[in-house]
């Protein structure tokens, strides 16, 4: 079962959280956790377990990168329920599965407040594994493809250690979800817990914060607002897109799976930063130049998931190209910047 970690520890039965589950009337449904559910990739989660009338979602996020907005179809409904919860701080609930996802993931939000990004890092999913451990929870934790840093192998397979820098100014978020998943697999083969890691890769779709210094918000915003659109030079660093629908799908997978992971969740399709810019400007706004600016510490030269895995344990590939996604996300970004189309 496990595909990475020496011994498999056995796992003890779930303690039923509560005499109802076994009543003769009740219908037991899947209670589900979702940590930094009001953000991004969490929201679009949620709507997709909201749509299984079995789950019952509940949400915990502090809004530091989310927002209520992102979850207001569901406020109110009998099987939803929403928390204001920092994960750095225990939570004593009652669930079957959690998906812990809150962590800020842009860089201009970790570089803002590092200190938190790795609170929330080791803090949070030791706080996220120990309520596992009290309810028999399986628990699913969202890692990243910055744990193999700037990779020096190409394209980055789940067994490739990384090549990452400790004392960087995205240490606070690769380092600490290196550390996340260490917990995740001490907890695995010390208590038995259930564990699922999702090492995702460049995420993109309706939603994402619009200054939130992610590449492909940044492009589409800038389009928009008839600015130029900013590459970080030398433009010939490359990433690889994966639309939220499609991500949310392997997440899913890989939680109702027996495979503990790790496993590369994203899109190989590979993409250098003026390929990007040039489909936006394409496809968005023909009329914008594109220019060159200073590049960030530390920026890895190439990103790239080997998704064999995904494929071979999940049966999951991505289905959305980036010229399917990138309209979508504009039609998103459009209303929320109040840009009428035909402008």
């Amino acid at each position: 079962m496990a595909t990475n970690g020496d011994q498999q520890a056995t796992p003890k039965p779930p303690p039923s959280p509560s005499p109802l589950r076994n009543a003769k009337f009740f219908q037991a449904n899947m209670r589900i956790l979702v940590t930094g559910g009001a953000g991004f990739i969490g929201s679009h989660l949620v709507d997709k377990l909201m749509e299984n009338e079995k789950n019952e979602v509940i949400v915990a996020d502090n809004y530091f990168t989310g927002s209520k907005d992102n979850l207001k179809k569901w406020i109110g409904h009998p099987r939803f329920e929403l928390i204001r919860h920092d994960v750095t701080e225990p939570l004593l609930i009652e669930v079957d599965q959690i998906y812990h996802l809150a962590c800020p993931a842009s860089p201009i939000f970790y570089k803002y407040n590092p200190v938190k990004t790795i609170k929330t890092n080791v803090i949070g999913t030791l706080n996220m594994l120990g309520l596992a451990k009290r309810v028999g929870a399986r628990i699913l934790l969202t890692s990243t493809s910055e744990v193999y840093g700037d990779p020096l192998i190409h394209p980055q397979t789940e067994s490739y250690w990384g090549n990452v820098n400790p004392i960087g100014v995205r240490s606070c978020y690769d380092e600490g979800k290196r550390v996340a998943e260490t917990l995740m697999f001490d907890y695995h083969r010390q208590h038995g817990i259930e564990i699922r890691i999702a090492r995702i890769f460049n995420t993109y779709g309706p939603r994402m914060n619009i200054d939130d210094g992610r590449v492909v918000s940044n492009f589409i915003a800038q389009a928009l607002r008839d600015d130029p659109l900013t590459v970080q030079a030398p433009g010939t660093q490359t990433r690889s897109f994966c639309y939220v629908s499609d991500m949310v799908d392997g997440l899913i997978r890989l939680m109702q799976g027996d495979n503990t992971g790790p496993i590369n969740i994203g899109n190989p399709g590979e993409f250098t930063m003026i390929e990007l810019a040039e489909n936006v400007k394409e496809l968005i706004n023909p009329k914008v130049e594109i220019i060159m600016v200073e590049n960030t510490p530390d920026d890895p030269r190439q990103r790239k998931p080997d998704i064999t895995k995904a494929k071979e344990l999940l049966g999951w590939e991505p289905k959305v190209k980036l010229r399917d996604g990138l309209p979508l996300m504009e039609d998103d970004f459009r209303t929320r910047l109040g840009v009428p189309k035909n402008k």
